[in-house]
């Protein structure tokens, strides 16, 4: 009687396997999706997010959850995006969840550690903290996962991105406290973390594919780290500008 369950258990998984499947391939064969959704099922993924979110947004600032709120958000939505296009965002990666909460997980973390340091060197006796700006260049790819990384860095504390040079993924950085080689260290750590976590939660080589929208020439995304800058504050570096507080 076992045996005739387990068996039973697993012609019905087969059989909805099976016609899951050839939904699937029907689909794909006999339904265009609408040029203005995107051009493959990754910037399709991206405009559906959208809709959801201007549909949230708009049932948020009623305040109430109902159908009509939801259906009139949702129609909204769609005549934002089809009548006022925002310029195409390249989709060239994949995401994965785990990489991106423990990234999160290590905001939070900076967050509240740069923080107390910021509040200490703001009461602490004796001279202000020496500020700087630093040069780093960076090997992200695409300008989406770009703007991210350099939200993150605003994000948190003692750290500031002033200037973004696009070709040659270039950063311009003003720094809280360079006093010491350590501190400096410290921060070419951090950004050296911040790229790495960044491209293995988005853009890993093994995924990525340039998109037909991207627009910048190859040569800008392959970024050697004989190519970095690792100056540090007081040398002669010019990618270290030191800024007196």
């Amino acid at each position: 009687m076992k045996a005739r369950i387990i068996t039973a258990w697993r012609v019905s998984l087969l059989f909805i396997f099976w016609h899951v499947v050839s939904g699937y391939v029907w689909l794909r064969e006999h339904v265009r999706i609408p040029r203005w959704l995107g051009s493959d099922s990754r910037e399709v993924a991206v405009r559906l997010w959208t809709l959801a979110f201007l549909t949230f947004v708009w049932v948020l600032l009623w305040g109430t959850i109902s159908w009509a709120n939801i259906l009139g958000g949702l129609v909204l939505a769609v005549a934002i995006v089809t009548l006022l296009p925002l310029p195409r965002v390249p989709v060239e990666g994949r995401i994965h969840p785990l990489t991106v909460l423990l990234l999160v997980f290590r905001l939070i973390v900076d967050f509240f550690v740069s923080s107390a340091q910021v509040a200490w060197a703001a009461i602490r006796p004796g001279k202000p903290p020496l500020g700087a700006v630093v040069r780093v260049r960076v090997a992200i790819k695409s300008d989406l996962v770009l703007t991210l990384a350099v939200d993150y860095l605003n994000l948190v504390p003692g750290t500031m991105v002033l200037e973004i040079d696009h070709r040659r993924r270039m950063l311009y950085i003003h720094v809280f406290d360079v006093r010491s080689e350590k501190r400096v260290r410290a921060f070419y750590k951090q950004v050296a973390f911040v790229e790495r976590s960044f491209i293995k939660a988005f853009e890993r080589d093994s995924e990525w594919h340039p998109s037909p929208y991207h627009g910048i020439d190859e040569e800008y995304h392959r970024v050697r780290r004989s190519d970095r800058t690792h100056g540090v504050a007081g040398a002669t570096d010019p990618a270290v500008e030191e800024l007196e507080r």
